[in-house]
């Protein structure tokens, strides 16, 4: 199974969009359209990289519009980029999604004692290889880390690329502590700290910041997966989510995007062109004393 991703409007801009292709050159959805599991039987997921490591560009699923394609977060009309936070550079991991999973925010989990935040469940990638923006890789899920943002359940799962040379030794969050000491510290230290910079308060986490192993991680990404299928199957209120995909909602379905409707749609965003400068701001170093 393979995916490949064509770029719309200009990168760095308001209008940049990457919309997903499966292998037979069909528009797809990459939050419904790509599957959760890539071995279902090695419990083997995969993962639409929406951040590859070292950047800043706060890339996402646009859960919203229409086939879901990979945009730049916005907020107060201004491209949004995360600080580096000292010593952090940009994102510390490859970050991005599970496709077909959805923390529903009428769901109050019983252990953060918080509901969702209304999006596909995220993932660290942590092995050797920078990835790019929107490229569907294969991952081992290790762990998984209950953080508060704003008050709402925002897990973040610990995984490695299958293909990572590391991937063998790592299989479980405490291969990650013995091989890679520091490495979840770090990971809570920045997830803790990334708001600081744009006024919000520190971020809590549940568990008193431990991080829960594989087992507890793959049931985790099991029940977002089974509020995505209510989703997906109008079970539930989809609420300002646009659940429209080419290849998994039956004909009768008003999710169901034919051929013709997701070209139609990904002609009407700008075609590609040149890329705009990122704001030199962006490279600065933040830094604040810790409470």
């Amino acid at each position: 199974m393979s995916f490949t991703v064509e770029e719309r409007g200009n990168q760095n801009s308001l209008n940049y969009r990457l919309f997903f292709k499966n292998a037979e050159g069909k528009y797809i959805s990459p939050f419904h359209d790509i599957p959760m599991y890539a071995d279902k039987s090695q419990n083997i997921f995969h993962m639409v990289v929406e951040v590859p490591r070292w950047t800043n560009a706060k890339m996402e699923i646009a859960t919203k519009d229409v086939l879901n394609p990979i945009k730049q977060d916005v907020k107060k009309g201004k491209l949004r980029y995360v600080a580096n936070v000292f010593p952090h550079k940009g994102y510390i991991w490859n970050y991005g999604a599970i496709p077909q999973t959805w923390e529903d925010p009428a769901h109050k989990d019983g252990d953060t004692n918080c509901c969702g935040d209304n999006d596909p469940i995220d993932v660290c990638e942590i092995g050797s290889k920078v990835c790019s923006r929107g490229e569907v890789i294969k991952v081992k899920v290790l762990g998984i880390l209950a953080m508060i943002d704003e008050g709402e359940t925002d897990w973040k799962v610990i995984a490695i690329n299958v293909e990572d040379p590391e991937a063998k030794d790592l299989n479980d969050i405490s291969d990650v502590r013995r091989l890679k000491p520091g490495f979840l510290e770090a990971t809570v230290d920045w997830f803790r700290r990334y708001k600081v910079p744009d006024g919000k308060p520190e971020n809590s986490f549940a568990f008193n910041e431990e991080f829960k192993d594989k087992d507890f991680a793959v049931e985790v990404i099991k029940s977002t997966h089974s509020f995505w299928k209510a989703l997906i199957s109008q079970q539930t209120n989809a609420g300002e989510l646009n659940c429209k995909n080419t290849c998994v909602s039956a004909g009768d379905s008003p999710y169901c995007c034919s051929a013709d409707e997701a070209k139609a749609a990904v002609g009407e965003t700008c075609p590609c062109g040149k890329e705009e400068p990122i704001p030199s701001p962006v490279d600065k170093w933040f830094y604040y004393e810790r409470k």
